[in-house]
């Protein structure tokens, strides 16, 4: 137990307001079993339930310097948080609190499940919660006092009743990479990793076509695909297929043939199917809408709660409504959906998105006892009993904690765009999060896109975005190497007849996926290194404006050679000194030991 904790308060906020005798009779235990520790809520009344706002399970004085920086965690895949304590901030474009407007407190900032603290004259310092069964913690400070919460919704706490809540981890150490190892494994207690044997490799049609996509643009691509990348295994319709948002088996007018048919064609020629879906959002004029309001939650007078009254009204078509996971009606939608998908379209490759839509902390369950980390995560197993155990499902605009145990593969940053903030901002969303691959999923960077287009590209606020690009070949190179150093899925996210014979001969060197997350000296993320049995992969990224040295440290000798040119780079002893490297590049070095030497 970390030293701040020995005389950390607790409590129990309620609902309504409550004497001293109903307060005392609510209690928190704490049980430590090393560097975790379980928490019980118990009523020991005997006649009188209790409303509950949230529980405190720690709080007090601000036991770090202001200048301690920090790394939070968002609820949702869109958000993380970086800065000091006493100036925390924003790391990405869309935060937990703007984008989604969840509740905040004035005075504090708020990071959800995870907080790395790294003084500048310690160790550094990892809360995390090790489980997400039913609620999700909270993680509020500013430079004179902190407090880790749960949010208890309003629950009734019956008369006698004891309940147990998440686990928490306090763990330090020097090293970040062997704390979040230690989570890893306290979360796979509570939150298995789902087993799938590769990290996935295919194409996506998102990030050429949008929504406007046709049968025939899927055609076209896949047979160059078939000719010139015949390694890349999943053909993604990343949507534009339904006839409506929500209504996921009514094919539109662009797929004229229908998926079940295209999905055959793209397995006759050996490849296999994946799909888009919104398993948690409807748009008004979707027949699940009209037909059963009463699978959506609810706002106060009974309808279905419109997206746009706490939230935003989502991409296009909106204001977009939420499915309701507590729904038998809901429950057996989502399994229909998936399991026509996957027996008779024969699709095993599930991309969900949106799914934060059902984890929102707004309007009512029809099952007024669930939580919404409980609704979501009961919606979340009808996809899996409609999908089947051979299906690869992919989280993405996902909460990220109470998706635990529940997808085999996690985007984990913003959309790409091809531009240069764009390619730098994903790279380090991905990177603060590359200790989840393998341990908690199969991270998703998101598409590898290599040539410049002009087109237009919806963003997540759902806003369109219209240019012409003019990314250079080193920023591209760079941002191969980002996915690369991620370990995670590769899928192309370019025109594939198009494609100039470079850039395939990029996609083929990241093929397969090196299914391994790259562990970096600090989080500049410059010099990232992979271990694959005896040779060394060294990620180096000038994230600067100017030409750089790089000095990457070899624990022996190595032949080295640049994966993107098959240039030799000789045999280096203990380093590789590399001077005057081109801004906004990035190249991946691979290091083969040489024996008899050093």
């Amino acid at each position: 137990m970390h030293r701040f904790l020995e005389f950390a308060e607790s409590e129990v906020r309620f609902v309504d307001p409550v004497g001293f005798e109903w307060a005392s009779g609510v209690t928190l235990k704490r049980t430590w079993n090393g560097d975790v520790c379980s928490v019980t809520v118990m009523n020991s009344h005997s006649s009188n339930a209790v409303r509950i706002k949230e529980i405190v399970l720690f709080k007090g004085a601000m036991p770090f310097n202001p200048s301690t920086e920090i790394y939070g965690e968002g609820y949702s895949k869109l958000s993380q948080y970086v800065g000091t304590v006493s100036r925390p901030r924003d790391m990405c474009h869309f935060s937990d609190r703007a984008h989604y407007r969840l509740p905040i407190v004035e005075g504090l900032f708020t990071v959800y499940n995870m907080l790395l603290l790294s003084p500048q004259d310690g160790d550094k310092v990892l809360i995390a919660f090790a489980s997400c069964h039913r609620f999700s913690g909270e993680i509020r400070f500013n430079e004179r006092e902190y407090e880790i919460v749960l949010d208890y919704e309003g629950l009734v706490l019956e008369p006698g009743q004891t309940v147990d809540l998440e686990e928490i981890l306090f763990a330090s150490g020097p090293d970040a990479a062997t704390l979040t190892d230690r989570l890893g494994e306290a979360i796979n207690r509570h939150h298995p990793k789902l087993p799938f044997p590769e990290a996935p490799s295919g194409w996506c049609s998102w990030y050429t076509y949008g929504p406007e996509v046709t049968e025939s643009d899927i055609y076209s691509n896949l047979q160059a695909i078939k000719e010139k990348l015949p390694e890349l295994k999943y053909v993604q319709i990343d949507e534009g297929y339904a006839a409506y948002e929500g209504d996921w088996l009514d094919q539109g007018q662009s797929f004229p043939g229908g998926i079940r048919s295209l999905s055959e064609k793209i397995r006759e020629l050996g490849f296999e199917p994946a799909i888009w879906v919104g398993p948690f959002l409807a748009e008004m004029n979707a027949r699940v809408v009209r037909e059963h309001p009463e699978w959506f939650k609810q706002d106060g007078e009974g309808k279905p709660l419109r997206s746009d009254i706490h939230s935003f009204g989502g991409w296009y078509h909106g204001p977009w409504y939420m499915l309701d996971g507590t729904h038998p009606g809901a429950q057996g939608y989502l399994r229909h959906v998936f399991h026509t998908m996957r027996h008779e379209w024969k699709i095993k490759y599930f991309k969900m998105d949106g799914t934060m839509w059902g984890a929102l902390p707004f309007g009512r369950h029809h099952d007024p006892k669930a939580t919404r980390v409980e609704a979501y995560r009961a919606g979340m197993k009808a996809i899996r009993e409609g999908a089947g155990e051979d299906s690869f499902l992919l989280g993405c605009n996902a909460p990220i904690w109470p998706s635990l145990g529940t997808v085999h593969g996690m985007r984990l940053s913003n959309d790409i765009a091809r531009n240069w903030e764009h390619i730098s901002q994903i790279a380090r969303e991905m990177f603060r999060r590359n200790w989840q691959h393998g341990k908690l999923w199969i991270n998703d960077p998101d598409v590898v896109v290599l040539e410049n287009q002009t087109r237009r590209q919806l963003g997540p606020d759902g806003m369109w975005i219209e240019s012409s690009d003019s990314v250079t070949p080193d920023e591209y190179r760079f941002h191969a190497t980002a996915i690369f150093a991620s370990g995670g899925m590769v899928l192309s996210g370019d025109s594939i007849p198009n494609m100039l014979p470079e850039s395939v001969e990029i996609i083929r060197k990241l093929l397969p996926p090196v299914n391994k997350a790259a562990i970096f000296e600090d989080t500049m993320f410059s010099v990232g290194y992979t271990q694959v049995q005896d040779r060394v992969l060294v990620s180096v990224l000038n994230w600067e404006d100017e030409p750089r040295d790089f000095r990457v440290r070899l624990d022996g000798a190595y032949r080295v050679t640049s994966l993107w040119t098959d240039d030799l780079l000789g045999t280096h002893v203990g380093s590789l000194e590399l001077t005057s490297v081109p801004p906004h590049s990035g190249s991946v070095y691979v290091c083969v030991p040489v024996s008899g030497e050093g």
